[in-house]
């Protein structure tokens, strides 16, 4: 027999899944995991309310560039993946969001390490949301800083996304 499915917010779901407490049959209205995190293999290791961290074993001989150095979109895709945990965390069923821009400052180069994006929400607007992330070596030293504005999308808007 099939367990029925049990709605549950995206921070409930994405909060019960990190502690290993996900039943059978919860589900959100939301991908997770995320196709492109799964490919990367990107890892949870904390959220809450317009918050997220993310994980990655970054490695330059499997996510290298020309010079030898982790390329620096991966670092943007993790600081994205991180920025759009942390909002999908206040989104409704009927909502979900797009980036509209991001920038990056990069700070020193990576060439082997667990890489850590912690994400949050500088302005949480009804329709545009403003959010900083920081990427650290697992030294703690600073990787890379990421800045992102979110719309929320709704209805219509929302559909198909």
């Amino acid at each position: 027999m099939t367990p029925a499915l049990r709605q549950l917010s995206v921070l409930d779901y994405l909060q019960r899944q990190l502690a290993g407490t996900l039943a059978p049959g919860d589900a959100t209205h939301m991908r997770y995991p995320t196709a492109i995190s799964a490919l990367l293999a990107f890892r949870i290791v904390a959220i809450g309310e317009g918050t997220a961290s993310i994980e990655l074993q970054a490695d330059a001989a499997l996510h290298g560039n020309q010079q030898g150095t982790v390329h620096g979109g991966l670092l943007c895709e993790l600081a994205d993946a991180a920025i759009g945990t942390a909002h999908s965390t206040l989104m409704q069923p009927g909502e979900s969001f797009t980036s509209i821009d991001l920038r990056a400052t990069f700070l020193r180069p990576v060439w082997q390490s667990r890489l850590c994006a912690r994400a949050w929400a500088e302005h949480r607007g009804r329709t545009i949301s403003h959010y900083r992330c920081d990427i650290e070596r697992e030294d703690g030293k600073p990787v890379a800083r990421m800045a992102s504005t979110v719309m929320t999308l709704r209805d219509a808007h929302a559909q198909g996304r």
